[in-house]
């Protein structure tokens, strides 16, 4: 499991992240959700050890993520975040190759060739494995970098805003791979989202977080309410079940 005890982070006299303390599970997806400015992506960035904490504790199984060798904890841990930019003209292969770089070193075993077809196929991508990465669409080019996570092979796969700039079609997509990935491989989904009716239909658990703290924790069933999500957001929602799913709409 993934532990964070009382983690705060503040940028001059803004706390963004306050003393949160969650347990995260080790097989499942959890979305994390909340309006802009409520410290989602800080939290993830401070997990994943992209940025540093003022104060708390993180760890992966038991491994502290800020003292333990990024080796260590890049086997266990991998992060897809918002911004991914490639300055290289690779290919679909290659990025994935990527993935492996805890592994190998940059010398790829015949176990890590095997891992990296295995992500290749399970996302498919198969039929665009030579191409380069410029070259495909903004749905396409996310399930490579999924598939970089994946060939990471880490038990944790936390992903920042992954549906960002995505139509409709690829963002569901995206929620079905993510969705198996959690069923199949008994991975840990973490991610945090906007679009509070993808994380109500595709999650386990539901985290909403406001002005840097949680205020809601739980199944969909209890965070997916009226009440909760006009904590959460200050707006008026209604809310309505749609084929066994609830499903949210702003009111006014």
């Amino acid at each position: 499991m993934i532990a964070i005890d009382s983690v705060t982070k503040s940028y001059g006299d803004a706390t963004v992240v306050d003393a949160v303390s969650l347990t995260l599970p080790d097989s499942g997806v959890t979305s994390i959700i909340g309006p802009n400015g409520a410290g989602k992506s800080t939290l993830l960035s401070i997990v994943s050890r992209i940025l540093g904490a003022d104060a708390g504790v993180v760890s992966v199984e038991g491994l502290d993520v800020f003292s333990a060798p990024s080796r260590e904890v890049a086997k266990r841990l991998s992060i897809l975040r918002q911004d991914q930019h490639l300055t290289a003209r690779i290919t679909v292969r290659e990025l994935v190759e990527f993935g492996r770089f805890p592994h190998s070193h940059g010398r790829l075993t015949p176990e890590c060739r095997e891992a990296v077809a295995s992500a290749i196929e399970y996302c498919d991508l198969a039929e665009l494995a030579d191409r380069p990465i410029h070259q495909l669409s903004g749905g396409q080019r996310q399930r490579a970098f999924v598939a970089m996570v994946l060939a990471q092979d880490t038990r944790y796969v936390l992903l920042d805003e992954p549906l960002n700039n995505l139509d409709m079609v690829h963002a569901t997509g995206l929620m079905r791979l993510l969705r198996s990935l959690a069923d199949d491989h008994g991975k840990s989904i973490v991610l945090v989202l906007h679009d509070i009716n993808y994380a109500s239909v595709y999650s386990d658990r539901i985290i909403a977080m406001r002005g840097g703290a949680v205020v809601q924790d739980g199944p969909p069933t209890e965070v997916i309410t009226e009440a909760a999500l006009e904590d959460v957001y200050g707006m008026e929602f209604r809310v309505h079940e749609v084929d066994g799913e609830r499903i949210a709409a702003y009111y006014r």
